[in-house]
């Protein structure tokens, strides 16, 4: 079961990891063969299903959205916890408001994340 107390500094953390543009970092809080679901994969990694399956794929989903945005910056908002799963509020690029809900093995890594976004 996932503690209020453990998700906001796994929050905290991820968070102040996008922060410092630390890819290796962000992607330490995931397993090797995650999941993830976003409406700017097709954008950002050519994948019209929204959802990329392993930690290389990602990361170059990820470091290509680096590219597009140095000035990224994620400002933490709120946390919710479920039984092996969180959501992470967070204002992100460009002002959207974003949900990320992020699912956990038992060691405590992330094997799938879905990220919901205010607007285009």
């Amino acid at each position: 079961m996932i503690t209020h107390e453990w998700a906001n500094q796994f929050a905290r953390d991820w968070i102040d990891a996008w922060n410092a543009h630390d890819l290796d970092r962000v992607l330490a809080h995931y397993t090797a063969d995650f999941e993830m679901s976003s409406p700017y994969t097709a954008k950002f990694a050519g994948e019209p299903s929204g959802t990329l399956r392993g930690r290389e794929r990602v990361r170059a989903y990820w470091q290509n959205a680096l590219t597009q945005f140095p000035d990224l910056h994620f400002e933490l908002t709120g946390v919710f916890t479920g039984a092996d799963s969180i959501a992470i509020h967070y204002r992100g690029v460009q002002g959207k408001q974003v949900v990320e809900v992020l699912f956990f093995d038992a060691t405590k890594k992330a094997y799938k994340a879905l990220a919901h976004y205010d607007r285009e």
